[in-house]
């Protein structure tokens, strides 16, 4: 009866260490304690059972105490067997969480290091590239330094030459000027010489006129007393001054100049140009009329 209760009370404490040892073990992991408690809950509703069996076992009827003992011992085997097992699961689960935290840690360690290879890649990218650029930046810079000046090189060379080809043109014109200066001096004097003949021949031409004119007044005036021939004689005198002035201008003609003109009076003047044929001549001041013989004399 002694063994009896000590079986009984060790079966009904087997399950409570099982869990109890069983909770240690479970306790440094989360991820197993379900499964942990599973079989600690198993195992006690097993052993509660069993001692519930022995507790109320009876000699007399049923099976016999040692079988019932037999079947508690075994019972209680596989309740250790259970425990065993649990237990080894436990550790299991310990052991793959660890590792789980390892491999954790080391893919945490391995992020850090890619994004520090990372960072470190990409400041050495950036640097390379800042190098690049300032390299092109440089030669770019040198190559419109050196476009430019080739530039301004080609823009003097070529205001150069324009202004050497229009130095040259403007000294060719000068000369031209010169000559042409030249020749309007020579021309000038020429005309000069030939105004001055014409002006002589103009003033004697007035001057036989006059005479003539004199020596017609003269007749006519012996003539007075003969109103027809007087006509006639008018007719004739101004038909002879007519004549006699054609000459004269066309003596004129051959030159120009007013070298003589000015020294006549605005009446000489006004016969020259009556019989020169310019009209409005009594209009004219001495100095129009020198101008308008000349014009007709040319």
């Amino acid at each position: 009866m002694a063994l009896l209760k000590r079986a009984a009370q060790g079966v009904r404490e087997m399950p409570s260490n099982a869990a109890w040892l069983v909770n240690r073990l479970a306790g440094s992991t989360d991820s197993v304690g379900e499964a942990t408690e599973t079989v600690a809950t198993r195992a006690r509703d097993q052993a509660r059972r069993l001692g519930e069996a022995v507790a109320t076992a009876t000699p007399a009827g049923g099976d016999p105490i040692a079988v019932r003992l037999k079947r508690a011992q075994d019972a209680a085997d596989r309740a250790r067997d259970a425990e065993e097992r649990a237990v080894e699961a436990a550790q299991d689960a310990k052991a793959r969480a660890e590792h789980a935290l390892h491999v954790s840690e080391r893919a945490t360690a391995r992020i850090e290091d890619v994004a520090r290879d990372s960072a470190r890649e990409e400041q050495r990218r950036i640097r390379k590239t800042e190098k690049e650029a300032e390299e092109l930046i440089r030669r770019e810079r040198a190559a419109a330094k050196a476009d430019a000046e080739r530039r301004r090189r080609e823009a003097h060379a070529e205001v150069a030459s324009e202004v050497e080809s229009a130095e040259g043109d403007a000294e060719a014109a000068q000369q031209r000027a010169e000559e042409l200066v030249e020749d309007a001096r020579e021309r000038m004097a020429e005309a000069k010489r030939l105004a001055e003949e014409a002006s002589d021949a103009a003033l004697r031409a007035v001057e036989e006129a006059s005479r003539q004119a004199q020596r017609l007044d003269e007749d006519a005036r012996h003539q007075e007393r003969k109103a027809d021939g007087r006509v006639d004689l008018a007719e004739d005198l101004r038909a002879r001054t007519a004549a006699t002035s054609e000459r004269a201008t066309r003596h004129a003609g051959r030159g120009g100049g007013n070298g003589s003109l000015r020294s006549y009076t605005k009446s000489e003047l006004v016969e020259l140009a009556s019989a020169a044929g310019i009209r409005g001549r009594s209009r004219m001041t001495k100095d129009d009329l020198v101008l308008a013989i000349e014009r007709a004399s040319r």
